[in-house]
């Protein structure tokens, strides 16, 4: 399988990647991963001021603070996962890259660092269910 992880660096990621270590099922030498974070772009005036290169350079820096310890997580795992991070908002992007990289299971924390949520589960998670084609697994 092709299996994309969505992580934010949330205690529901540090949930989802403890869910994965206790079911060989998901976690396995068989399945391909891709680990996908998401950052929420700069408010237009800060781009402008700031300029493309320190922007990009900004982006960059945030999403290796949340992919460097789900890689090494995995890593310690045996798993080998490549990395994408996109600009965006976030639970569209999550979908487009879902749909468009081929996966055949999203996994996900059911909440994270969104500044807004529901009771049931995070506003990002329901994004990505009403946008995204793929089986899509929801960790508590």
């Amino acid at each position: 399988m092709n299996i994309l992880l969505a992580v934010d660096g949330s205690a529901y990621t540090k949930k989802m990647l403890a869910y994965l270590a206790t079911h060989a099922e998901l976690l396995g030498d068989n399945h391909e991963y891709t680990v996908l974070t998401i950052q929420a772009p700069l408010p237009a005036r800060a781009r402008s001021a700031l300029g493309k290169e320190a922007v990009d350079s900004y982006h960059a820096d945030e999403a290796e603070k949340v992919l460097a310890p789900v890689c090494k997580f995995l890593a310690r795992h045996g798993v080998q996962a490549k990395r994408a991070m996109k600009v965006g908002h976030v639970g569209e992007s999550i979908a487009k890259v879902a749909d468009s990289g081929k996966f055949d299971l999203l996994v996900m924390g059911s909440h994270g660092h969104g500044a807004l949520a529901t009771l049931v589960m995070g506003s990002v998670t329901t994004q990505v269910l009403a946008h995204s084609k793929v089986p899509v697994l929801i960790v508590r």
